[in-house]
């Protein structure tokens, strides 16, 4: 390759990367694939692992050319394999900054033969944050009379295609599967959000706080998606609940503050986003800040304040993205997990979310 020829490349890989990197990488899409065998000693068995989603289950750190190992689904195959006494195959089918429609028709079903496959134990999927987050973006440089349209918009679209993806994960999993799951949305940039928009109200003249835009429509995405698994036959991973609820009762009503945001099987749509927006509103913390005790917080986001952090190496998925592959032991396992829980299970936000899609682990492959 000539000097020319590799600086352009060069410059094309920055501009990307540039546009990657921030809140602009929303608006843009990235394969992300990977493969990932965890290796147990002395097994033979290996069960699959079938994740569909967007940046937040490709593992993505920032970069184009690599994403985080320990990104939640591989940790949820850890906690199998260790409970299974096998190997776990995890398949992670992703498109970095892609909506819930491109995750639906380019992932899920034109994908659908890796959770077709005979050693397939648990699909689970994930989705919408591009939607909110790029409508977010949309609202926030609005100016004049401000549009909620493009807030409403991708509720909608996130209520179509999650319910779209459970039925077709439930017409096309392999029969042997033992669990189906989703995980609804945290919400990156929620101290962020709390200032005053650029646009006004039409009814009020007045300029509204853009938290209190987006929250109530974020809310009742995350309500939809647990309804619709209690439909389905699916299970609601609630990171919600998990990332922005401390690990202890800091309002003194009884409940840690996590379990007082759970979504709650039965309930209503409106009591749940009454409940979620004010009820318990002021035990909601930024995720920048999970705390686990008064006094001990940890870092749930990377510093782009959207992606989970996440604890050791990478995976390299080619130079502009693409799919990764590789194996390797168990990073924690025996001893070392706890009443199923690893000894780095809250410090990070895939640990976090790895742990939770654990709590619904098929006892038997």
């Amino acid at each position: 390759m000539g000097n020319s020829a590799a600086r352009r490349l060069g410059q094309a890989v920055l501009s990307l990367g540039i546009l990657l990197g921030g809140r602009e990488a929303l608006a843009n899409t990235l394969t992300q694939n990977s493969s990932w065998t965890i290796d147990r000693a002395g097994t033979t068995a290996k069960y699959r692992v079938v994740a569909y989603g967007d940046s937040i289950f490709a593992g993505y750190n920032g970069s184009l050319s690599n994403v985080d190992k320990r990104a939640a689904t591989w940790v949820q195959g850890e906690y199998l394999s260790n409970s299974w006494n096998s190997d776990i195959e995890v398949i992670r089918r992703t498109k970095s900054g892609a909506k819930a429609d491109d995750i639906y028709n380019n992932k899920i079903v034109s994908e659908k033969s890796h959770m077709q496959a005979a050693n397939t134990r648990v699909v689970t999927f994930e989705m919408c944050g591009n939607d909110f987050l790029q409508a977010r973006d949309s609202f926030a440089d609005q100016s004049g009379t401000c549009n909620y349209g493009v807030l409403d918009t991708a509720l909608a679209n996130c209520t179509k295609y999650q319910e779209l993806a459970m039925q077709f994960i439930n017409a096309n999993a392999n029969a042997a599967t033992k669990k189906k799951m989703i995980m609804n949305l945290y919400y990156p940039g929620y101290d962020a959000d709390n200032g005053m928009s650029s646009c006004t109200d039409a009814s009020t003249g007045q300029k509204v706080n853009k938290q209190n835009a987006m929250f109530p429509r974020l809310a009742r995405s995350n309500y939809r998606a647990c309804k619709f698994a209690a439909q389905y036959g699916f299970d609601c991973v609630d990171a919600f609940a998990e990332y922005m609820g401390a690990d202890y009762d800091s309002n003194g009503d009884g409940k840690i503050d996590a379990d007082g945001l759970r979504y709650i099987p039965g309930e209503t749509e409106d009591a749940y986003v009454t409940r979620i927006t004010s009820t318990l509103r002021g035990t909601i913390r930024d995720a920048n800040s999970h705390f686990e005790s008064s006094g001990t917080s940890f870092d749930y986001i990377l510093s782009d304040n959207t992606h989970p952090s996440y604890s050791g190496g990478t995976i390299y998925v080619g130079l502009l993205g693409g799919t990764g592959s590789g194996s390797g032991a168990p990073e924690y396992s025996g001893a070392q997990i706890v009443g199923g829980k690893n000894p780095i299970w809250n410090r990070y936000g895939h640990e976090r979310a790895g742990w939770a899609h654990s709590l619904f682990n098929p006892l038997a492959p």
